[in-house]
Protein backbone atom coordinates (compact mmCIF):
# COMPACT_ATOMS: atom_id res chain seq x y z
CA UNK A 1 0.00 0.00 0.00
CA UNK A 2 2.84 2.39 0.86
CA UNK A 3 4.54 1.60 -2.45
CA UNK A 4 1.33 2.33 -4.36
CA UNK A 5 0.80 5.63 -2.54
CA UNK A 6 4.43 6.53 -3.13
CA UNK A 7 4.10 5.84 -6.85
CA UNK A 8 0.88 7.86 -7.00
CA UNK A 9 2.56 10.75 -5.20
CA UNK A 10 5.46 10.58 -7.67
CA UNK A 11 3.12 10.93 -10.64
CA UNK A 12 1.30 13.82 -8.96
CA UNK A 13 4.56 15.73 -8.56
CA UNK A 14 5.83 14.65 -12.00
CA UNK A 15 2.69 15.77 -13.81
CA UNK A 16 2.58 19.00 -11.80
CA UNK A 17 6.11 19.96 -12.85
CA UNK A 18 5.43 19.10 -16.49
CA UNK A 19 2.21 21.13 -16.49
CA UNK A 20 3.87 24.17 -14.91
CA UNK A 21 6.64 24.04 -17.52
CA UNK A 22 4.14 23.74 -20.36
CA UNK A 23 2.15 26.61 -18.89
CA UNK A 24 5.19 28.91 -19.09
CA UNK A 25 5.98 27.85 -22.66
CA UNK A 26 2.41 28.33 -23.86
CA UNK A 27 2.14 31.74 -22.20
CA UNK A 28 5.34 32.78 -23.97
CA UNK A 29 4.06 31.42 -27.28
CA UNK A 30 0.69 33.19 -26.97
CA UNK A 31 2.37 36.44 -25.90
CA UNK A 32 4.58 36.42 -29.02
CA UNK A 33 1.58 35.76 -31.27
CA UNK A 34 -0.56 38.51 -29.79
CA UNK A 35 2.33 40.99 -29.82
CA UNK A 36 3.05 40.19 -33.47
CA UNK A 37 -0.62 40.55 -34.39
CA UNK A 38 -1.07 43.91 -32.66
CA UNK A 39 2.26 45.26 -33.93
CA UNK A 40 1.12 44.89 -37.54
CA UNK A 41 -1.48 47.65 -37.04
CA UNK A 42 0.74 50.78 -37.22
CA UNK A 43 -1.88 53.36 -38.21
CA UNK A 44 -4.20 54.94 -35.63
CA UNK A 45 -7.53 54.05 -37.17
CA UNK A 46 -10.78 52.86 -35.68
CA UNK A 47 -10.95 49.10 -36.15
CA UNK A 48 -13.17 46.31 -34.95
CA UNK A 49 -11.64 43.81 -32.55
CA UNK A 50 -10.34 40.72 -34.33
CA UNK A 51 -12.38 37.73 -32.99
CA UNK A 52 -9.41 35.36 -33.26
CA UNK A 53 -7.11 37.78 -31.43
CA UNK A 54 -9.75 38.20 -28.73
CA UNK A 55 -9.96 34.41 -28.31
CA UNK A 56 -6.17 34.21 -28.01
CA UNK A 57 -6.16 36.93 -25.35
CA UNK A 58 -8.88 35.12 -23.40
CA UNK A 59 -6.96 31.89 -23.71
CA UNK A 60 -3.81 33.63 -22.44
CA UNK A 61 -5.63 35.06 -19.42
CA UNK A 62 -7.22 31.72 -18.52
CA UNK A 63 -3.88 29.93 -18.58
CA UNK A 64 -2.20 32.69 -16.56
CA UNK A 65 -4.81 32.34 -13.78
CA UNK A 66 -4.99 28.54 -13.88
CA UNK A 67 -3.72 26.64 -10.83
CA UNK A 68 -2.13 23.40 -12.05
CA UNK A 69 -0.27 22.35 -8.90
CA UNK A 70 -1.89 18.90 -8.71
CA UNK A 71 0.76 17.70 -6.24
CA UNK A 72 -1.38 19.34 -3.53
CA UNK A 73 -4.35 17.13 -4.41
CA UNK A 74 -5.55 15.06 -1.44
CA UNK A 75 -7.06 11.60 -1.88
CA UNK A 76 -9.69 12.39 0.77
CA UNK A 77 -11.06 15.13 -1.49
CA UNK A 78 -11.74 12.70 -4.36
CA UNK A 79 -15.37 11.69 -4.84
CA UNK A 80 -14.89 7.93 -5.42
CA UNK A 81 -18.65 7.36 -5.76
CA UNK A 82 -18.79 9.76 -8.66
CA UNK A 83 -15.71 8.19 -10.26
CA UNK A 84 -17.13 4.65 -10.17
CA UNK A 85 -20.68 5.64 -11.16
CA UNK A 86 -21.72 4.24 -14.56
CA UNK A 87 -18.56 2.08 -14.71
CA UNK A 88 -19.02 -1.27 -16.46
CA UNK A 89 -17.36 -4.56 -15.48
CA UNK A 90 -17.26 -6.94 -18.43
CA UNK A 91 -15.87 -10.29 -19.46
CA UNK A 92 -15.87 -12.25 -22.71
CA UNK A 93 -14.67 -15.58 -24.10
CA UNK A 94 -14.15 -15.88 -27.85
CA UNK A 95 -13.04 -18.83 -29.96
CA UNK A 96 -12.38 -19.65 -33.59
CA UNK A 97 -10.45 -21.85 -35.97
CA UNK A 98 -6.76 -21.20 -36.54
CA UNK A 99 -4.36 -22.50 -39.20
CA UNK A 100 -5.17 -25.73 -41.00
CA UNK A 101 -3.14 -28.87 -40.35
CA UNK A 102 0.07 -29.16 -42.37
CA UNK A 103 1.78 -32.38 -43.51
CA UNK A 104 5.58 -32.51 -43.45
CA UNK A 105 7.40 -35.30 -45.34
CA UNK A 106 10.87 -36.69 -44.63
CA UNK A 107 12.95 -39.34 -46.41
CA UNK A 108 15.87 -39.54 -43.96
CA UNK A 109 14.99 -43.08 -42.82
CA UNK A 110 12.47 -43.96 -45.47
CA UNK A 111 9.32 -42.01 -46.21
CA UNK A 112 7.89 -40.49 -43.03
CA UNK A 113 4.93 -38.18 -42.62
CA UNK A 114 4.39 -35.76 -39.73
CA UNK A 115 1.25 -33.69 -39.29
CA UNK A 116 1.71 -30.29 -37.65
CA UNK A 117 -1.47 -29.20 -35.92
CA UNK A 118 -2.21 -25.66 -34.79
CA UNK A 119 -4.84 -25.54 -32.01
CA UNK A 120 -7.87 -23.28 -32.26
CA UNK A 121 -7.66 -19.61 -31.34
CA UNK A 122 -9.34 -18.23 -28.25
CA UNK A 123 -9.33 -15.16 -26.04
CA UNK A 124 -10.41 -14.56 -22.46
CA UNK A 125 -11.03 -10.90 -21.68
CA UNK A 126 -11.80 -9.26 -18.35
CA UNK A 127 -11.99 -5.53 -17.72
CA UNK A 128 -13.70 -2.51 -16.26
CA UNK A 129 -14.35 0.70 -18.16
CA UNK A 130 -16.01 4.06 -17.79
CA UNK A 131 -15.98 5.90 -21.11
CA UNK A 132 -18.99 7.98 -22.11
CA UNK A 133 -20.31 7.01 -25.52
CA UNK A 134 -20.45 9.83 -28.06
CA UNK A 135 -23.86 10.65 -29.48
CA UNK A 136 -22.84 9.65 -33.00
CA UNK A 137 -21.64 6.20 -31.96
CA UNK A 138 -23.95 3.19 -32.33
CA UNK A 139 -25.01 1.30 -29.22
CA UNK A 140 -24.36 -2.41 -29.62
CA UNK A 141 -26.92 -4.86 -28.27
CA UNK A 142 -24.23 -7.54 -27.76
CA UNK A 143 -20.60 -7.00 -26.85
CA UNK A 144 -17.64 -9.34 -27.29
CA UNK A 145 -15.09 -7.28 -25.35
CA UNK A 146 -13.09 -6.51 -28.50
CA UNK A 147 -14.95 -3.35 -29.50
CA UNK A 148 -12.99 -0.25 -30.42
CA UNK A 149 -14.79 3.07 -30.35
CA UNK A 150 -13.90 6.64 -31.20
CA UNK A 151 -14.32 7.48 -27.52
CA UNK A 152 -11.37 5.26 -26.55
CA UNK A 153 -8.88 7.16 -28.72
CA UNK A 154 -10.51 10.59 -28.62
CA UNK A 155 -8.58 13.57 -27.35
CA UNK A 156 -11.48 14.56 -25.12
CA UNK A 157 -14.53 12.80 -23.75
CA UNK A 158 -18.21 13.55 -23.68
CA UNK A 159 -18.35 14.25 -19.94
CA UNK A 160 -16.15 16.07 -17.47
CA UNK A 161 -14.12 14.17 -14.88
CA UNK A 162 -12.36 10.83 -14.77
CA UNK A 163 -12.67 8.22 -17.52
CA UNK A 164 -10.75 4.97 -17.49
CA UNK A 165 -10.19 1.54 -18.97
CA UNK A 166 -8.47 -1.43 -17.27
CA UNK A 167 -8.42 -4.57 -19.40
CA UNK A 168 -6.56 -7.88 -19.25
CA UNK A 169 -6.79 -10.61 -21.87
CA UNK A 170 -5.23 -14.03 -22.32
CA UNK A 171 -5.03 -14.94 -26.00
CA UNK A 172 -3.95 -17.90 -28.11
CA UNK A 173 -3.43 -16.92 -31.74
CA UNK A 174 -1.95 -19.18 -34.42
CA UNK A 175 -0.69 -21.53 -31.73
CA UNK A 176 1.13 -18.86 -29.70
CA UNK A 177 -0.01 -17.67 -26.26
CA UNK A 178 -0.01 -14.00 -25.32
CA UNK A 179 -0.99 -11.92 -22.31
CA UNK A 180 -2.30 -8.54 -23.38
CA UNK A 181 -3.06 -5.46 -21.29
CA UNK A 182 -4.57 -2.08 -22.03
CA UNK A 183 -5.09 0.46 -19.28
CA UNK A 184 -5.64 4.18 -19.38
CA UNK A 185 -6.84 6.88 -17.03
CA UNK A 186 -7.71 10.37 -18.20
CA UNK A 187 -9.10 13.44 -16.50
CA UNK A 188 -11.04 15.93 -18.60
CA UNK A 189 -11.56 19.48 -17.46
CA UNK A 190 -12.75 22.62 -19.22
CA UNK A 191 -9.20 23.94 -19.03
CA UNK A 192 -6.89 20.93 -19.33
CA UNK A 193 -6.68 17.20 -20.08
CA UNK A 194 -4.43 14.63 -18.35
CA UNK A 195 -3.96 11.07 -19.53
CA UNK A 196 -1.83 8.06 -18.63
CA UNK A 197 -1.86 4.88 -20.72
CA UNK A 198 -0.18 1.45 -20.68
CA UNK A 199 -0.47 -0.89 -23.67
CA UNK A 200 0.94 -4.39 -24.12
CA UNK A 201 0.05 -6.36 -27.26
CA UNK A 202 1.95 -9.62 -27.50
CA UNK A 203 0.93 -10.54 -31.04
CA UNK A 204 1.94 -7.13 -32.43
CA UNK A 205 5.00 -7.06 -30.11
CA UNK A 206 4.20 -3.59 -28.75
CA UNK A 207 4.58 -2.43 -25.17
CA UNK A 208 4.76 1.15 -23.90
CA UNK A 209 3.72 3.53 -21.11
CA UNK A 210 2.66 7.04 -22.10
CA UNK A 211 1.51 10.18 -20.32
CA UNK A 212 0.21 13.38 -21.88
CA UNK A 213 -0.82 16.81 -20.65
CA UNK A 214 -2.85 19.27 -22.70
CA UNK A 215 -4.22 22.74 -22.20
CA UNK A 216 -7.67 22.98 -23.70
CA UNK A 217 -9.45 26.08 -24.90
CA UNK A 218 -13.12 25.91 -25.85
CA UNK A 219 -14.62 28.22 -28.45
CA UNK A 220 -18.01 29.12 -27.03
CA UNK A 221 -19.49 30.35 -30.30
CA UNK A 222 -18.71 29.83 -33.98
CA UNK A 223 -20.94 32.63 -35.24
CA UNK A 224 -17.97 34.86 -36.09
CA UNK A 225 -16.66 32.23 -38.56
CA UNK A 226 -18.74 33.48 -41.47
CA UNK A 227 -17.31 30.98 -43.96
CA UNK A 228 -18.88 28.03 -42.09
CA UNK A 229 -22.29 26.71 -43.19
CA UNK A 230 -25.15 27.41 -40.82
CA UNK A 231 -25.41 23.74 -39.76
CA UNK A 232 -21.73 23.49 -38.74
CA UNK A 233 -21.99 26.57 -36.51
CA UNK A 234 -24.06 24.45 -34.12
CA UNK A 235 -21.02 22.29 -33.36
CA UNK A 236 -18.63 22.49 -30.44
CA UNK A 237 -15.02 23.40 -31.19
CA UNK A 238 -11.91 23.43 -29.03
CA UNK A 239 -8.17 23.34 -29.59
CA UNK A 240 -5.42 22.07 -27.33
CA UNK A 241 -1.67 22.20 -26.97
CA UNK A 242 0.60 20.19 -24.72
CA UNK A 243 3.22 17.46 -24.46
CA UNK A 244 3.46 13.68 -24.33
CA UNK A 245 6.07 11.34 -22.87
CA UNK A 246 6.43 7.70 -23.90
CA UNK A 247 8.55 5.00 -22.22
CA UNK A 248 9.12 2.03 -24.53
CA UNK A 249 11.61 -0.18 -26.28
CA UNK A 250 13.67 1.55 -29.01
CA UNK A 251 11.49 0.52 -31.96
CA UNK A 252 13.14 0.52 -35.37
CA UNK A 253 16.30 -1.23 -34.17
CA UNK A 254 17.47 -3.93 -36.62
CA UNK A 255 20.03 -6.26 -34.99
CA UNK A 256 20.57 -8.12 -38.30
CA UNK A 257 21.69 -5.04 -40.22
CA UNK A 258 25.37 -5.57 -39.43
CA UNK A 259 25.23 -9.10 -40.86
CA UNK A 260 23.94 -8.08 -44.28
CA UNK A 261 26.20 -8.47 -47.29
CA UNK A 262 26.69 -5.83 -49.98
CA UNK A 263 24.11 -7.57 -52.19
CA UNK A 264 21.45 -7.33 -49.47
CA UNK A 265 21.54 -11.01 -48.49
CA UNK A 266 22.09 -12.13 -44.91
CA UNK A 267 25.29 -13.93 -43.93
CA UNK A 268 23.31 -16.26 -41.65
CA UNK A 269 25.80 -19.17 -41.62
CA UNK A 270 28.61 -17.02 -40.26
CA UNK A 271 26.21 -15.54 -37.68
CA UNK A 272 25.18 -19.06 -36.61
CA UNK A 273 28.85 -20.01 -36.13
CA UNK A 274 29.36 -16.88 -34.02
CA UNK A 275 26.35 -17.90 -31.89
CA UNK A 276 27.90 -21.30 -31.11
CA UNK A 277 26.51 -23.52 -33.86
CA UNK A 278 28.92 -25.76 -35.72
CA UNK A 279 29.11 -27.89 -38.87
CA UNK A 280 30.66 -31.38 -38.82
CA UNK A 281 31.97 -32.59 -42.20
CA UNK A 282 33.90 -35.56 -40.76
CA UNK A 283 30.93 -37.75 -39.93
CA UNK A 284 30.81 -40.89 -42.08
CA UNK A 285 27.01 -40.72 -42.36
CA UNK A 286 27.18 -37.27 -43.91
CA UNK A 287 27.18 -33.63 -42.91
CA UNK A 288 25.80 -32.73 -39.50
CA UNK A 289 24.77 -29.38 -38.03
CA UNK A 290 25.09 -29.00 -34.26
CA UNK A 291 23.59 -26.44 -31.86
CA UNK A 292 25.67 -24.69 -29.12
CA UNK A 293 25.00 -27.64 -26.77
CA UNK A 294 26.45 -30.15 -29.24
CA UNK A 295 23.11 -31.69 -30.25
CA UNK A 296 22.54 -32.60 -33.88
CA UNK A 297 19.79 -30.32 -35.21
CA UNK A 298 20.05 -31.07 -38.95
CA UNK A 299 21.64 -33.62 -41.26
CA UNK A 300 21.14 -31.77 -44.54
CA UNK A 301 21.31 -28.23 -45.83
CA UNK A 302 17.58 -28.01 -46.55
CA UNK A 303 16.57 -28.59 -42.91
CA UNK A 304 19.39 -26.34 -41.72
CA UNK A 305 18.17 -23.39 -43.81
CA UNK A 306 14.42 -23.98 -43.45
CA UNK A 307 14.19 -24.88 -39.74
CA UNK A 308 17.35 -24.18 -37.75
CA UNK A 309 18.36 -20.83 -39.25
CA UNK A 310 14.96 -19.11 -38.69
CA UNK A 311 14.95 -20.29 -35.07
CA UNK A 312 18.53 -19.07 -34.60
CA UNK A 313 17.70 -15.66 -36.10
CA UNK A 314 14.62 -15.30 -33.89
CA UNK A 315 16.63 -16.11 -30.74
CA UNK A 316 19.45 -13.75 -31.76
CA UNK A 317 17.04 -10.89 -32.49
CA UNK A 318 15.24 -11.35 -29.17
CA UNK A 319 18.54 -11.48 -27.28
CA UNK A 320 19.80 -8.28 -28.86
CA UNK A 321 16.54 -6.45 -28.21
CA UNK A 322 16.54 -7.55 -24.56
CA UNK A 323 20.01 -6.02 -24.17
CA UNK A 324 18.65 -2.56 -25.04
CA UNK A 325 17.33 -0.24 -22.35
CA UNK A 326 13.94 1.43 -22.57
CA UNK A 327 13.94 4.97 -23.89
CA UNK A 328 11.81 8.02 -23.10
CA UNK A 329 10.48 10.02 -26.04
CA UNK A 330 9.09 13.55 -25.65
CA UNK A 331 6.63 15.00 -28.14
CA UNK A 332 4.87 18.33 -28.53
CA UNK A 333 1.14 18.20 -29.28
CA UNK A 334 -1.21 20.58 -31.01
CA UNK A 335 -4.71 19.48 -31.95
CA UNK A 336 -8.31 20.47 -32.28
CA UNK A 337 -11.65 18.85 -31.58
CA UNK A 338 -14.96 19.45 -33.34
CA UNK A 339 -18.16 17.75 -32.20
CA UNK A 340 -21.48 17.91 -34.04
CA UNK A 341 -24.37 15.58 -33.37
CA UNK A 342 -27.79 16.13 -34.92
Amino acid sequence: MRAALGLLSFFYIYWSNILLLMKKLILLFLTLITLNSTAQDTTLTTKKVDPLLLQLNNFHNKIANLNLDISTLKLDDIDWKKITKFATIYGAINGGTSLSDRDVFSVTNGLQTETIETPYDYSIILGVRKIARMGYEPKEAFKTGKENSFSDASTVGKVKGFEYLFEFSYVRQEGENYTNQHHFLRYIDDEYILKGEYLEDGFADIKYFETSQRYRHKIESLDHLTFLPKELKKGKFSFNIGAAQRLSEPYGFDPLEEWQLSNGNLHYTFLALEEGYSVDFTNLEGIQYLDPSGNVVATNTEVWEAVVIPEMLANYTEKKRDELENTIQHSLIFGFYFYLNT
